[in-house]
């Protein structure tokens, strides 16, 4: 049989594609996988969140990185029952509550939620532009946040669904920059260690009021709205693209890709937030900076101790984080509001089919910039913010329970004994949190 000789290659078939290696199509599959829970927990991370981080590690140093473990379990309960709400279901979480509770209980949440989320985004807004603001000098800071707005607002009204989460996928990335700021400066890891795994407990008010503040940014309403609204919106688009009715059956194949999902998202979120801490408690702790009230504040304290690299990476991180969170927060917002007055809503829908939809996120980012201009600051507004979100997260926390062990809401897929042992324990801090909250505000 005649065979070409050596020095010419024999062509393959053009129909059979190459194989990925084995390890980069299990990565490729896992990304591709990704989606409501992996954004969820990164916006998390924003700069309003950044800023309590921050906080902890200078005014505590190494002392709260246990809090991180502790959050963890709590976060990927709770955003697992919300997204097993959304796909089941297959309405977001104000749908779900306007059909089985009276409507006082839905309009008294907005009626928190709403001024929460925006005070939430003006501060996110404020500390981006002021972040920029440092690293740009010439440019102010109004200016800044003026630009990031525009910016938000064409990204999320111009770009469809699946291109909007691809780039939200994508700025998740950013947050792989708080990875490496610790490397950058000399560790203690055996004491980093001890303070992860044996949890330090200090008896005065101040470090009390930290531990309620992480809690408070860590497991936020907002999140819940966001998750059961994203994970009935993508199991709708993915079936609808493929020729099917928008209303669809939930498999285990599902399920176990939004666990998968979530508790990535949940735990990427905690080793951002471990890694922030770290960050600070070990720069700015030793150094005696021990107030960080915005997170400009912290970018600009680490320069002269931690090195150029620390302090760019850091500012780029505000930014980037800030550009993921705020379209979750007003997302969040106009899912909540459409669905509460039954107005057409989504991101798969054009600015011409849900004007409603679209002109709530316009009127949450508006009034989010123009907050600076009526004089509350970023650190009022994290005040505000957290009160009113310590407000309702027991609340929150407490119906999303009873509508996952709720058979003639759920079918076969409520609540296991996990999940309600850890979303009991959530319910318990949150409400601890609350009182304390409450306390420190307008007892102590």
């Amino acid at each position: 049989m005649f065979s070409p000789p050596p020095s010419v290659p024999v062509p393959l078939p053009t129909a059979l594609p190459q194989p990925l290696p084995v390890h980069g199509s299990r990565l490729r599959r896992l990304w591709q996988g990704l989606g409501p829970g992996l954004i969820t927990g990164a916006s998390d991370d924003d700069p309003s969140g950044i800023a309590t981080y921050s906080q902890a590690g200078a005014a505590f140093g190494m002392a709260t990185l246990w809090t991180a473990l502790l959050t963890f379990p709590l976060m990927a309960a709770m955003q697992e029952m919300c997204a097993r709400i959304g796909l089941v279901t297959q309405k977001g979480l104000a749908g779900t509550l306007r059909q089985h509770y009276p409507r006082w209980v839905l309009y008294g949440l907005l009626a928190f939620t709403f001024p929460a989320i925006v005070l939430n985004i003006g501060a996110d807004l404020q500390g981006m532009g002021a972040v920029a603001h440092l690293l740009v000098p010439a440019v102010p800071t109004f200016v800044f946040s003026v630009l990031f707005t525009g910016l938000l607002l064409v990204t999320i009204v111009w770009y469809p669904y699946q291109r909007l989460v691809g780039i939200l996928k994508w700025l998740c990335a950013v947050l792989l920059l708080y990875l490496v700021v610790p490397f950058l400066v000399h560790q203690d890891w055996g004491a980093v260690a001890r303070h992860t795994f044996w949890p330090t407990i200090q008896l005065n008010k101040p470090f009390a009021a930290i531990l309620v503040a992480i809690l408070g940014t860590t497991i936020s309403p907002y999140l819940f709205f966001w998750q059961a609204d994203m994970e009935a919106e993508e199991i709708q688009h993915r079936h609808l693209a493929n020729g099917h009715g928008r209303r669809v059956m939930v498999d285990k194949r599902q399920l176990d890709a939004m666990h998968t999902d979530v508790n990535v998202g949940m735990f990427a979120s905690n080793l951002i937030m471990f890694f922030i801490i770290l960050t600070t408690g070990v720069v700015l702790f030793p150094a005696g900076i021990r107030q960080i009230d915005t997170v400009e504040q912290a970018a600009g304290a680490l320069r002269p101790l931690a090195g150029d690299a620390a302090y760019l990476l850091f500012a780029a991180g505000v930014i980037g984080t800030g550009l993921l969170a705020i379209p979750v927060l007003a997302g969040a917002l106009a899912y909540a509001l459409t669905e509460a007055l039954r107005w057409r809503g989504g991101l798969d829908r054009t600015l011409r089919q849900a004007p409603g939809f679209y002109g709530t996120i316009l009127v949450s980012l508006v009034a989010g910039l123009l907050l600076d201009r009526f004089g509350i600051s970023p650190i009022q507004a994290l005040l505000y913010t957290a009160v009113l979100y310590g407000l309702t997260a027991p609340v929150m926390i407490a119906l999303v329970l009873h509508l996952a062990n709720n058979k003639a809401v759920m079918g076969h897929y409520v609540n296991g004994r996990t999940s309600n042992v850890l979303g009991g324990l959530t319910l318990l801090l949150m409400s601890a949190a609350a009182a304390l909250l409450l306390y420190f505000q307008f007892v102590a």
